[in-house]
C-alpha cells in the first residue's frame, strides 16, 4: 500500500496531513490479494464484527493490510435498494433503484468512509481528530470517535449546520467550533492549522474515506447480483462519492469482476456548481464559488475532491448535471411521499435523473441507480417550511398541515375538501 499524488504523480509510503508537497491531495493505490465473489457474498451471513459491516465485508477491496483489533465498527452500511413506481414515473425512467444511505448508523453515507478513517487513526496512534462539516461529517466523526475514545474537534459554519445534525455532534461529545463564514472557510482552517495543532483530519481529502465510500458500489452491486446498472447518479458536494464510485469501479473492472461499467452521474445544486462549470466548460482546474442552495449537505463551493472526481467522470464516461433548489425540494417531495425519505442533498440525484432523462442523456429504458446520502430527519425544518409553503420557491408538491376548530363538523370539512 503506498499513497499517490493525484495531481503530480508522486507516490510515497507516507504523505504528511494527506497532502503532497506539490499541494495535492492523494490516494491510496493497493495491492489486492487473491479474492472471489464468492467470498463476498458467503459473508452476508455472519452476525459478527467485522464482517458483519456492510463496509468490512469487502476488507480485502477496503483495507486488506489493517489488523482487524484496530477496526471501529458499528456496524455500518447494509443499507437497501428500493423501487417504487411514482419515482419511476416522476424521473421518466422505467427502471429507477434507490440506494438510501441514510440507513446508516448517524444517519447519512458519512459512516461508511469514516469506519475506515477512524480505524485507520487508531492503527496509525491518532489523538485528536477533526474536520469540518455542513453537518453529516460531524455528526458521523463524533460518533466513531467517541466509540474509539478518541477525542474529536469539529469546525462548522456559523448558521449553516441543520439542527439536527449539530444535535448528534453535540450529543456525542465532539468539540464544537463554530467559524464565521461558510464551509469552505472552515475547510481551509482545517487544511492549514491539522499539522499546528496536532490535528488527524477526517474530511474526504482523508484517503481512507474514499476506500470506505467504494462499498457503497460493491454493495449495491452485489444487492444486484453483480450485474451493475447503465447509470450511478449521486448528489456532488466535496466530491467525495463521485471519486470513490469511480476508484471503485475502475478496481472491479482490474480485477475482473465487472462485464460493464455503469455511467457516473454526478449532481450539484445550482447554487454550489463548480464541478458543473468546469465539466461543461471544459476546462482544466476548479474555479471555486460561493455556495448557497437549501441542500446543505452539498453546500460547498470548493470541493477538495474535484480532481478524483474528474478522473472518475472520464473513466466512467459519466456527465455532471445541475438543478435547482426548486428541483431538489420536488424531487424530495415525491420521494417521500413514497415512504422512503431523504434529505434535501439526497434528492439531488433523483432530480438529475429526471433532467438527464428529459435531455436524452439517459434512455428512459436504461437501468439506474440513485443513491440517496441522507436522512429524511437530517434536516425535518427544510421539509416542513416547504410543505408550509415558507421557501422563497414554489412547492409544486407541497403537503399542507390543515388546521380547524376542535368539532367534527369542521373535521368532516377538512376530510372532504382535502384529497387523502
Amino acid at each position: 500500500m503506498r499513497y499517490r499524488c493525484v495531481r503530480c504523480g508522486r507516490t510515497a509510503d507516507a504523505m504528511d496531513g494527506f497532502i503532497c508537497s506539490c499541494g495535492g491531495i492523494v490516494e491510496v493505490e493497493q495491492i489486492f490479494p487473491e479474492v472471489s465473489l464468492e467470498l463476498f457474498d458467503h459473508r452476508l451471513s455472519s452476525v459478527e464484527a467485522p464482517y458483519s459491516s456492510g463496509v468490512w465485508r469487502y476488507k480485502e477491496l477496503i483495507h486488506p493490510e489493517i489488523n482487524p483489533t484496530h477496526i471501529v465498527t458499528r456496524p455500518e452500511g447494509n443499507t437497501n435498494l428500493y423501487r417504487r413506481r411514482k419515482v419511476s414515473e416522476y424521473t421518466r425512467i422505467k427502471n429507477v433503484l434507490m440506494k438510501h444511505e441514510g440507513e446508516n448508523p448517524t444517519g447519512s453515507f458519512k459512516d461508511r468512509g469514516m469506519t475506515v478513517a477512524i480505524s485507520e487513526a487508531v492503527r496509525s496512534g491518532a489523538v485528536i481528530v477533526a474536520c469540518a462539516s455542513t453537518g453529516n461529517t460531524s455528526a458521523s466523526v463524533a460518533a466513531y470517535a467517541a466509540q474509539a475514545g478518541l477525542k474529536a474537534v469539529v469546525f462548522v459554519p456559523e448558521g449553516e449546520i441543520s439542527i439536527g445534525k449539530l444535535s448528534q455532534a453535540l450529543a456525542y461529545g465532539a468539540k464544537v467550533i463554530q467559524v464565521k463564514g461558510l464551509f469552505d472557510d472552515a475547510m481551509r482552517i482545517i487544511k492549514e492549522s491539522s499539522r499546528q495543532l496536532g490535528l488527524y483530519v477526517l474530511n474526504s481529502l482523508n484517503p481512507w474515506r474514499i476506500e470506505g465510500q467504494k462499498s457503497i458500489v460493491f454493495e449495491a452491486l452485489q444487492q444486484m447480483r453483480w450485474r451493475p446498472p447503465d447509470w450511478i447518479v449521486v448528489p456532488a458536494g466535496n466530491l467525495g462519492n463521485t471519486s470513490a464510485f469511480g476508484k471503485a469501479l475502475k478496481e472491479l473492472k482490474q480485477l475482473g469482476f465487472l462485464e460493464k461499467v455503469p455511467r457516473i452521474a454526478s449532481v450539484q445544486a445550482e447554487g454550489a456548481n463548480p464541478f458543473y462549470r468546469l465539466w461543461r466548460g471544459k476546462h482544466n482546474r476548479l474555479e471555486p464559488v460561493e455556495a448557497h442552495t437549501v441542500a446543505s449537505a452539498i453546500q460547498i463551493g470548493n470541493p477538495v475532491s474535484w480532481m478524483k472526481a474528474l478522473e472518475s467522470i472520464r473513466f466512467t464516461d459519466g456527465e455532471v448535471e445541475q438543478v435547482s433548489d426548486a428541483e431538489i425540494l420536488d424531487a424530495k417531495a415525491v420521494v417521500d411521499a413514497t415512504g422512503v425519505g431523504c434529505e434535501p442533498a439526497s434528492a439531488a440525484s433523483v432530480a438529475g435523473a429526471r433532467k438527464l432523462a428529459e435531455q436524452g442523456v439517459i434512455d428512459r429504458d436504461e437501468e439506474v441507480l440513485c443513491v440517496l446520502t441522507g436522512n429524511l430527519l437530517k434536516d425535518p425544518d427544510t421539509t416542513v417550511r416547504y410543505h408550509m409553503g415558507e421557501l422563497p420557491m414554489a412547492a409544486t408538491r407541497a403537503n399542507k398541515l390543515v388546521a380547524v376548530e376542535p368539532d367534527i363538523g369542521s373535521i368532516e370539512e377538512a376530510l372532504h375538501t382535502q384529497a387523502l
